[in-house]
């Protein structure tokens, strides 16, 4: 199958490539034209804004894909809320400019298998302890409430018949493939190896870092994309939950990250804010849906593989402790 693969040089985007040229697809892989990566050797690269309609239009035409696994979009929930717009232009707008393309080549090119890649933010804080994907969203940004529109254009398109669509919900992607790591400045595990190799002082957890959340290897997301792209119906639209279905406290994640890498980390603890105590995937449809098991999730193996990717850490060169911003993770 030949496969558009948008956001193909992200942390995730990487994995995804890597892992459908493994399988034997042919992809392509746009990009907004990002010069620091590039993609897994064998994938083709087309540079293209998901915004500007006419492009993609034109890329999706030329490309008679049979498959798309949209990743293209703006993922942070705190900076959402300074910028609504954008997160609206490039999720929502953008996912609807990708439902028109596919829409105008489908005379000559048929129904088209898509994968949305949506958020567990759009649960909300609302709930607790294993989540289902039959709980209406609850979108608390304009960065949720950005995907929930996505989710529902592709819902509604699916349901004409034009595609076969699978919305994934992934919960926190970690780990590495190729090299390729997260480094999100948003999110616990970078922030932890920026602490031990001297980018930031500390690391800050609410109360005692206590708070449950689902962490997932990079690569068993990218195999269930994979295997997600082969379960599309044309003409139905299913949503799919992808985590390790098992919870980990932040306590826990710094304690890994000092067995992983022999190093200390430096705890700052501030008040506990009202979060939920613990938010884990419920992943049995996944199980069914797609045969699917993530294989590679337990923590150790996790930080372990992000570890090896970090860059800080493949020289050997432990910087000096600098000062800077320290997010909340």
């Amino acid at each position: 199958m030949h496969v558009l693969v948008t956001g193909g040089l992200g942390f995730l985007g990487h994995a995804v490539t890597r892992e459908l040229l493994a399988t034997g697809h042919r992809v392509t892989v746009m990009t907004r034209g990002r010069s620091d990566r590039n993609p897994p050797p064998g994938a083709e690269l087309m540079t293209g804004d998901i915004r500007d309609r006419d492009r993609v239009a034109n890329i999706v035409q030329q490309g008679r894909y049979g498959g798309v696994v949209h990743l293209a979009a703006l993922t942070s929930g705190r900076d959402s809320f300074a910028d609504p717009l954008s997160y609206f232009d490039v999720n929502a707008t953008g996912t609807l400019n990708l439902l028109m393309a596919l829409d105008a080549a489908r005379t000559t090119t048929g129904p088209a298998a898509l994968i949305f890649a949506s958020t567990n933010i759009v649960y909300g804080s609302q709930h607790h302890g294993a989540l289902s994907e039959d709980l209406d969203p609850h979108p608390e940004s304009p960065y949720a409430a950005s995907k929930v529109a996505a989710e529902q254009m592709v819902s509604a398109y699916a349901a004409t018949g034009a595609i076969g669509a699978i919305i994934v919900r992934p919960f926190n992607i970690a780990g590495a493939v190729d090299g390729v790591t997260d480094t999100d400045r948003a999110r616990i595990i970078p922030n932890v190896f920026r602490v031990i190799t001297g980018q930031l002082d500390h690391v800050t957890l609410n109360g005692d870092g206590s708070a449950v959340r689902d962490f997932i290897h990079v690569a068993d997301v990218a195999t269930a994309i994979r295997l997600a792209l082969a379960a599309c119906t044309h003409g139905v639209c299913r949503t799919i939950n992808l985590g390790s279905g098992v919870g980990t406290s932040m306590a826990r994640v710094v304690a890994a990250a000092e067995q992983v890498t022999d190093r200390q980390v430096a705890i700052h603890k501030q008040p506990p804010k009202p979060e939920p105590l613990s938010l884990i995937a419920d992943i049995r449809r996944a199980h069914i849906a797609l045969g699917w098991t993530p294989e590679k999730s337990e923590l150790i193996a996790i930080l372990t593989d992000a570890w090896k990717a970090w860059p800080e850490s493949l020289s050997g060169v432990w910087a000096g402790r600098r000062r800077g911003n320290t997010p909340t993770a």
